[in-house]
């Protein structure tokens, strides 16, 4: 075999398990493997688990704080204004240099696989260009899956519609849409509508920004979930945001719920982002924003939760970690039930590899030889410490390292030097 890593921890509580790789693929999970590996990694009891996957974000903008000047109010709307104001001064050079620097950093943290929003309401869709240009690049090492996405509205803007084909046609992935950015509800709906027959007819998956709102009222998430049935989009569909669920009353969330996990409509909560923009216009007390994440899940919904921004007009924060989104994610929405710790990890790895689709994702044979090592015994031990990812691996090749989370200490009486790895009592198998 080209590479076993032995003595892992699997995400499932499996420990002792050694991982056989051969030809790119894993060929092999079991207990004392007796083949031998042209390389072989000793993971010490590391839990080992497939790569990061960030299911909402926005490359087109990264690293961009600051330019042409900063989000001084903080809000959503004059994130949006601001990158209205930066986009006649971008330079398709400058994109790309910004996005592979970031995918540069997303491979150290073990993000393996994003979907990237592309705004399309430039007419000269450089952003666009650009972003097929890094797809391209970092093919080898990272799957970039493009979404068209309309960020001045669909209907909003006179171009927006012949944008969005003509991207497609280009070889980005998916359809996007922002219907609670429209003028009325009614173009909301409307745009819901096309964009979605649109897929359909072309084969597509869609990833809408629905409801990125506190308004109870904004209520495109149902149309989304009416359209996905009507046109037999099941499985292909996402809603990103969701936030209005937040606000809505228990009785309108206890019909509207039942009715995405019908149409297999799966839900992006962005926390990190959620926590940041939505609950403005309140005083006290402030809402957290972010979407009903256990009630969905526990309704058979798949929820991902997405990075959504770094150093962008939106946010003034973030490095690529994933881990960093599940902890945010874990806390704004209380799952610190053991259980729903564990389906915070799930919703930064296999949860948005399904919504994306990846063929070949996962720790069993047959499966592409992506994975990562952590300094950590479990998966809610990673989220906790956010855990230094000590191996990264593309294919069967190693492709990132770095060191463990360490301190020396000079203190009486004590250990010259600790971790911050700890194992509660009756957690061994988590």
């Amino acid at each position: 075999m080209d590479l076993v890593i032995r003595n892992a921890t699997l995400p499932d509580g499996n420990r002792g398990i050694d991982i056989g790789i051969d030809g790119g693929r894993i060929v092999a999970v079991e207990q004392r493997l007796a083949a031998q590996g042209a390389r072989e990694i000793d993971a010490g009891g590391d839990l080992v688990t497939p790569p990061f996957v960030d299911a909402h974000f926005h490359m087109d903008a990264v690293l961009s704080y600051g330019l042409p000047r900063v989000n001084q109010s903080g809000t959503l709307l004059e994130g949006i204004g601001l990158w209205g104001e930066l986009k006649p001064q971008l330079s398709q050079e400058a994109l790309v240099e910004r996005a592979m620097r970031y995918c540069d950093w997303a491979v150290a943290r073990g993000l393996l696989a994003i979907r990237t929003h592309v705004d399309i309401c430039d007419d000269r869709l450089l952003a666009v260009e650009a972003l097929l240009e890094v797809r391209r690049q970092v093919a080898p090492y990272l799957d970039l899956q493009l979404v068209a996405f309309p960020q001045d509205g669909i209907l909003r803007s006179p171009t927006a519609f012949d944008n969005l084909k003509r991207a497609i046609a280009m070889g980005v992935d998916v359809v996007g849409g922002i219907p609670h950015f429209e003028r009325t509800m009614a173009q909301g709906a409307e745009s819901v509508r096309l964009l979605c027959e649109f897929a359909a007819q072309q084969g597509l998956r869609v990833d809408m920004h629905c409801d990125e709102s506190d308004d109870p009222m904004s209520r495109h998430i149902e149309t989304l979930a009416y359209e996905t049935q009507r046109l037999g989009l099941q499985g292909r569909v996402a809603g990103s945001h969701l936030t209005s669920m937040h606000s809505m009353d228990n009785y309108y969330a206890s019909k509207l719920i039942p009715l995405i996990a019908e149409s297999g409509v799966a839900a992006i909560a962005n926390p990190l982002i959620n926590i940041t923009l939505q609950g403005r216009h309140d005083t006290y007390p402030k809402r957290r924003g972010m979407t009903r994440v256990p009630e969905l899940m526990a309704a058979g919904v798949d929820v991902a939760f997405g990075h959504d921004c770094v150093l962008d007009p939106w946010y003034g924060m973030g490095s690529g970690d994933m881990l960093e989104v599940a902890h945010m994610g874990l806390h704004v929405a209380q799952m610190t039930g053991l259980e729903a710790m564990q389906r915070c990890f799930l919703a930064v790895t296999e949860t948005p590899a399904r919504i994306l689709g990846l063929e070949g994702y996962g720790l069993a044979p047959g499966c592409h030889a992506d994975l990562v090592m952590l300094d950590a015994g479990s998966p809610v031990e990673a989220i906790r410490l956010r855990a230094p990812r000590k191996l990264v691996v593309r294919r069967g090749a190693v492709v990132a390292e770095a060191p463990s989370a360490q301190a020396t200490l000079h203190l009486p009486g004590r250990p010259a030097s600790t971790d911050f790895r700890h194992t509660p009592q009756g957690a061994h198998n988590t």
